[in-house]
């Protein structure tokens, strides 16, 4: 079985009313990075935000500084977000990992691919009606392939996110095409908190995806949600050789010590029920070997 390879969703397009501890400038999230890694992380996951009001970035300087600051924080892994997928022009949707990856300080390591077109439908019990209008995952096929080549073009490995069953028949067929890479890290989502995308945020929404893991595939799977608690999750992860993707971007977890954590803690979390269930944390440095990065 693999060490557990440990991906710290650090802010994604959170903010700090449920939790004061959302880093938002690159000094924060480096500062948040190290402390992640130092718990266990060997990958860490980051969105630009504007340093002051936290609001979403694109700027290519600003995910360039972020990624340096990281670098000489740690040694975790780094995999920023590709620009927003509801946009379908392609400089806008990887432009800035170019940009990063003409200095080998700044460059990423990893890059999201969502293998999926999806509605991003928003709804729970007692609201009058489904919101999410006009918000759509744009993944086609050839968008997919541009996006791959693009970023492996300049050193940097797809990372495969998950909704949903095609998703993995997708990722399969990539891998054998050569789009992906035949050893590959695959994130599967679930969500909860109103987001309805993707499969439950339940063991038995997990193991729908779980199930249709490509055995032809070296992927390397982790547990992932959106919007609830996931720590149940991580452990069915662990339990079954899988890896785990988890962080105050996607959940202020309550739950964990005096009601307001830090992504650090969130981590040690996850590490605590390795240890308990017998499974090695994997080093950034193991990490990089397993997934064959440069």
């Amino acid at each position: 079985m693999d060490r557990l390879m440990i991906d710290a969703r650090l802010n994604e397009y959170t903010f700090r009313e449920r939790n004061p501890n959302i880093p938002f400038s690159p000094e924060e999230i480096a500062r948040d990075a190290a402390a992640c890694c130092d718990a266990g992380a060997s990958i860490v996951h980051y969105h630009a935000r504007d340093p002051e009001t936290g609001s979403p970035s694109s700027d290519p300087l600003l995910y360039a500084e972020t990624a340096r600051q990281i670098r000489g924080a740690c040694d975790a892994m780094i995999m920023p977000t590709l620009g927003a997928n509801t946009v379908t022009d392609l400089d806008e949707r990887i432009g800035h990992i170019e940009f990063m990856a003409k200095d080998n300080a700044t460059r990423a390591d990893l890059a999201p691919l969502d293998l999926a077109s999806i509605s991003l439908g928003m709804w729970h019990e007692g609201m009058a009606e489904v919101g999410g209008d006009d918000l759509v995952y744009y993944n086609s096929v050839g968008i997919l392939k541009a996006l791959a080549a693009r970023a492996r073009a300049v050193g940097v490995l797809p990372m495969a996110a998950i909704w949903n069953i095609g998703s993995l028949r997708v990722l399969e067929a990539f891998a054998h095409t050569g789009v992906l890479p035949q050893t590959i890290f695959a994130e599967l989502f679930t969500t909860e908190g109103g987001l309805i995308a993707g499969h439950p945020g339940t063991r038995r929404g997990l193991q729908a995806l779980v199930d249709f893991v490509p055995d032809s595939v070296d992927c390397l799977w982790a547990a992932a949600c959106y919007g609830a608690n996931a720590l149940d999750l991580a452990e069915s992860a662990i339990e079954q050789g899988g890896h785990v993707a988890i962080g105050l971007g996607d959940y202020p977890y309550p739950e964990i010590g005096t009601g307001q954590p830090t992504n650090a803690e969130v981590i040690a979390a996850v590490v605590e029920i390795a240890h308990r269930k017998g499974r090695e944390v994997a080093t950034p440095e193991e990490t990089r070997a397993r997934l064959g990065a440069e």
